[in-house]
C-alpha cells in the first residue's frame, strides 16, 4: 500500500541525480524525505526544495516563527497532512502552546494572523520588518504550493486520527527535536532567486494545456478571493467555455489551484484518455501549473518589496504592477 495516488514516486534506493541529492539533504535537515510525490518532475522537486530550505529552514528568523506561519497556512488551506507535519515541527521547537493554538484556528499573535490572511483577497499588512519578508513570505508561498500538491497527490494525515492525533503530533515533534533545532546554513542563492527559478519551472506545465484552458484558469484564479469553492456545480460551471478536448486538463489545473482535495480518479482518468501516453511527469506538471497560478496570485498581494526581482509570475501581473 502507498499513501500516494495517481503517481509513483522515485524510491529512495533507486534515486539518482537531483532526487537523490534532495532526499539526502531533506532527510538530514528536515527529518524526512521531501515531497516524494513530486519526484516524477525532478527539476520541480529540486526547485521547490531550494525555495523551502532557504525560506523556512535557513535564515535569521527563528524557525519556530516560520513553522507557525507554515502551520497557519496549512490550516487556512485545510491540508491535513501539512497541518500535522508543521504542528509536529512546532512541538519540536518547544512551542507546544503555540502549536495547539494555531491548530485550533486561533491567531495568538500578528504573524500567525498575517499567515492565515495570505489566502485572502486582502491580506494583513506585514507585522515584521521588510528585511525579514523574504523568509516569512517565502515560507508562506512555498507552503501554499506544497499544500495544494500534497492534497492532490498525498491526501490525508501521516498520523493516527481521533484522540491519538494530538499526542502523536507531540511525539513526532519530540523525535524531530534534534533535527529541527540544528542550524541550517543558507545557500548561495537569495530567496528571491530561488522563487524565480521555482516559478520558471512550475510554469512548464502550461504547455500541456490548450489556449482556452489556460485563459479560463487565469480568469478563474484572477477573480478568486480566497474562498473554498461551492460544492454544487463547480468546477463544471467555470469550465463550460472550454472546448471538450481541453476540458479534462483545465479541470485538473483549476482543481489544483483552488480545491486540490477534490481531485478524483475519474478526473485524472479523463485527462489521461485525452493525452495519450502521457505519464506521471506530465500529470505532476499540469497540477503544478494550476497550483502555481493560484500561488502567484497570492504572491501579487504581498507588495512590490517581495515581488521585485521575481518577474516570472502569472500573465496578469505585469512589470508595471511590480514597480
Amino acid at each position: 500500500m502507498t499513501p500516494y495516488r495517481f503517481v509513483t514516486p522515485v524510491a529512495r534506493r533507486s534515486a539518482t541525480g537531483s532526487v537523490a541529492a534532495v532526499y539526502a539533504a531533506s532527510a538530514r535537515e528536515l527529518g524526512a524525505r521531501f515531497a516524494p510525490h513530486l519526484t516524477p518532475a525532478p527539476d520541480l522537486h529540486a526547485a521547490l526544495w531550494t525555495l523551502l530550505r532557504e525560506s523556512l529552514l535557513a535564515g535569521t528568523v527563528p524557525r519556530a516563527r516560520k513553522e507557525a506561519v507554515a502551520a497557519a497556512v496549512a490550516v487556512a488551506n485545510r491540508c491535513p497532512f501539512c497541518i500535522d507535519a508543521h504542528a509536529a515541527m512546532l512541538h519540536a521547537t518547544g512551542e507546544h502552546d503555540l502549536a495547539a493554538a494555531v491548530l485550533r484556528g486561533e491567531t495568538p499573535d500578528p504573524v500567525v494572523a498575517w499567515a492565515r490572511s495570505t489566502r485572502s483577497a486582502e491580506p494583513d499588512p506585514w507585522p515584521f520588518p521588510a528585511h525579514e519578508a523574504p523568509e516569512y513570505v517565502g515560507t508562506a508561498l512555498a507552503n501554499h504550493f506544497i499544500n495544494r500538491m500534497v492534497d492532490a497527490l498525498r491526501p490525508g494525515s501521516p498520523l493516527p486520527g481521533g484522540a491519538l492525533r494530538a499526542p502523536a503530533r507531540r511525539a513526532a515533534g519530540l523525535a524531530l527535536t534534534r533535527t529541527v533545532r540544528r542550524p541550517v546554513t543558507a545557500g548561495p542563492a537569495p530567496i528571491a532567486a530561488a522563487w524565480d527559478e521555482f516559478a520558471r519551472i512550475a510554469q512548464r506545465g502550461a504547455d500541456l494545456l490548450g489556449d482556452t484552458a489556460r485563459a479560463v484558469l487565469h480568469q478563474v484564479v484572477g477573480g478568486w478571493r480566497g474562498e473554498h469553492p461551492p460544492l454544487g456545480g463547480w468546477p463544471a460551471d467555470v469550465l463550460a467555455a472550454v472546448p471538450e478536448q481541453e476540458r479534462p486538463g483545465a479541470r485538473l489545473a483549476v482543481l489544483a489551484a483552488l480545491a486540490p482535495y477534490r481531485l478524483t480518479d475519474s478526473a485524472v482518468a479523463a485527462w489521461r484518455s485525452t493525452v495519450g501516453p502521457r505519464g506521471d511527469e506530465e500529470l505532476v506538471r499540469v497540477l503544478a501549473y494550476g497550483a502555481f497560478t493560484a500561488v502567484a496570485h497570492l504572491a501579487g498581494k504581498q507588495g512590490p518589496e517581495w515581488m521585485r526581482g521575481c518577474a516570472r509570475l502569472a500573465p496578469w501581473q505585469t512589470r508595471s504592477s511590480m514597480s
